[in-house]
């Protein structure tokens, strides 16, 4: 008597999301092979039935049970979460039958993991979007991050499944470095845990805020696309595009650039000082910046400099450094800005062009007794929320999440100081801080304006960054020192810079020095 094999795909983790079909292939089968955690939710449908839970990482086993008992003629059901065919055990089976066996086989399909995810966060995959495993047990991981790459050049919204395990702790970190090199830093995103699971949890981020949350395999990620969108708590995706090349969503374009320029990636007050002392030297100088409004400083502060204005992608970077023979890359970013530098950095080093970071100093060393140091935007909150009712978050827009999403957060009455950016504004405003508790303006800010602020709102502890005297740090330890609040400083992020300066006179000699060389290499040739 032939057997029959239903391959049968049993959803996300609730009972009413399990298609009909499935449950008639649950109710017509007399053994059930099965991870045992996928028992909760059909149980109901399999009282009396013979049941095997060959433990999850004997995948293969399962699918080899249940074809033996197929072969001896057992209607047999092999279950998986989700859809059998998407990630699961559908290609298992398959890989094991034999092209003799007559035994039946239905392939019931089912609820996926991205389908899951997306219907919790509003409707982020309206238009095309793409699947893409971290597990490298199957895929070499190569290949995966060679998949990431073209999704992230495509702009394709995209779902990651296993997305960090115990001992695959850091390949998620890389994914969404190369997504970042090619996708906007505020591309929406959400990340859900458990979906339709007991412990479900749902949360909405932006693309850069992503490398600071810890993850596991029960979690799934959502990255949209330049067109998704937020609306009432929820993140969607158009079906249509009205316009391809809205100025809003694109990368900033190339304007004219010269050729054996110094490159100057600023967003500070003194990179664009130093910028200014290069191009005084009757060098020709670059100056990049992520916002306009970067770039309006920059023109402001570095007469007679090119400014190229607002986000690029790391690939539209390279391009234009080799096109224009870049002579010197100086990463005069924010000292917090990590990602920008280890972009710059490799950069340098596949284009071989010197590579300077310029670093304000810091100020901690000054008052270290005024200031209670953390290791991470992690340890701050927990530190605040521990010590204080009414917080006040000196350390700009990507780190409001950790935050104001940290356990123990919704107890507490959170204000904020962001750039007067539309969007660091409106992050703030989906994060849930009322616009009465939001100060939305351009620093750095004099001590008497912190104190007043600070004792009007009735602040009981300030978290700030090491931004250094140019960025304002002493005037906001001093205010903080005359309220007799907390002052809690993270840590600045620890790289290995292959050449770094500390002083608008040391970064000049450096760049002159590699200037005189290449100049000498050039008679020489």
């Amino acid at each position: 008597m032939s057997g029959v094999l239903n391959l049968v795909s049993v959803g996300p983790g609730f009972g009413d999301l399990i298609v009909p079909r499935a449950i008639a292939a649950l109710r017509d089968s007399n053994v059930i092979v099965a991870y045992e955690l996928y028992l909760r939710w059909i149980a109901s449908h399999i009282e009396g039935k013979q049941i095997f839970t060959p433990p999850l990482t004997q995948e293969r086993e399962r699918a080899l049970l249940a074809i033996d008992k197929a072969r001896s003629g057992e209607k047999v059901a092999l279950i998986s979460s989700g859809d059998i065919g998407i990630y699961a055990m559908a290609a298992l089976a398959f890989d094991e039958m034999k092209e003799d066996d007559d035994y039946q086989v239905n392939v019931i399909p089912g609820v996926t993991s991205a389908n899951a995810c997306a219907s919790l966060l509003g409707s982020p995959l309206s238009h095309d979007f793409a699947t893409l495993s971290l597990s490298n047990l199957l895929c070499p991981w190569e290949w995966i991050e060679n998949r990431a790459r073209h999704i992230a050049q495509a702009d394709l919204a995209c779902v990651l499944y296993n997305v960090q395990s115990a001992g695959r702790q850091e390949g998620v970190y890389r994914i969404l470095k190369l997504m970042l090199e090619s996708k906007a830093p505020h591309t929406l995103c959400g990340v859900v845990k458990n979906a339709y699971r007991p412990g479900q949890e749902v949360s909405i981020h932006r693309l850069d805020e992503l490398p600071s949350l810890q993850f596991d395999m029960l979690t799934s990620i959502v990255i949209g696309n330049r067109f998704t969108q937020r609306k009432r708590g929820y993140i969607f995706t158009p079906r249509g595009y009205n316009d391809w090349h809205d100025e809003s969503t694109v990368a900033a374009e190339e304007p004219a650039l010269p050729s054996q320029a110094i490159w100057v990636f600023a967003g500070t007050s003194d990179g664009n000082t130093l910028a200014r002392q290069l191009a005084e030297q009757g060098h020709q100088v670059v100056v990049s910046t992520a916002t306009e409004y970067g770039g309006e400083l920059a023109l402001q502060d570095c007469p007679g400099v090119t400014v190229w204005a607002g986000r690029q992608g790391v690939e539209a970077r390279k391009q234009a450094l080799q096109r224009h023979a870049a002579r010197v890359l100086v990463d005069a970013t924010h000292p917090y800005a990590t990602l920008m530098s280890q972009q710059l950095m490799g950069l340098s080093q596949s284009l071989g062009v010197p590579y300077l970071r310029y670093e304000r100093p810091s100020a901690i060393v000054d008052i270290a007794s005024d200031a209670l140091v953390c290791d991470s935007m992690e340890q701050a909150a927990e530190q605040a929320i521990a010590k204080s009712e009414r917080i006040f978050l000196a350390t700009g827009s990507k780190d409001l999440a950790t935050f104001l999403q940290a356990p123990g957060a919704d107890r507490k009455q959170w204000f904020v100081r962001v750039t007067a950016e539309p969007e660091f504004i409106q992050r703030a405003i989906d994060l849930g801080i009322p616009r009465s508790r939001i100060c939305a303006m351009q620093g750095p800010f004099s001590q008497a304006f912190n104190q007043a602020l600070w004792s009007d709102w009735n602040i009981d502890c300030v978290v700030t960054k090491d931004s250094g005297d140019a960025g304002g740090y002493r005037a906001k330890a001093d205010a903080a020192k005359a309220l007799s609040i907390p002052l809690l400083t993270v840590r600045r992020p620890a790289l290995d810079y292959p050449v770094q300066a500390d002083s608008l006179g040391h970064a000049s000699a450096q760049v002159q020095a590699w200037l005189q060389e290449q100049q000498q290499e050039g008679k020489h040739a």
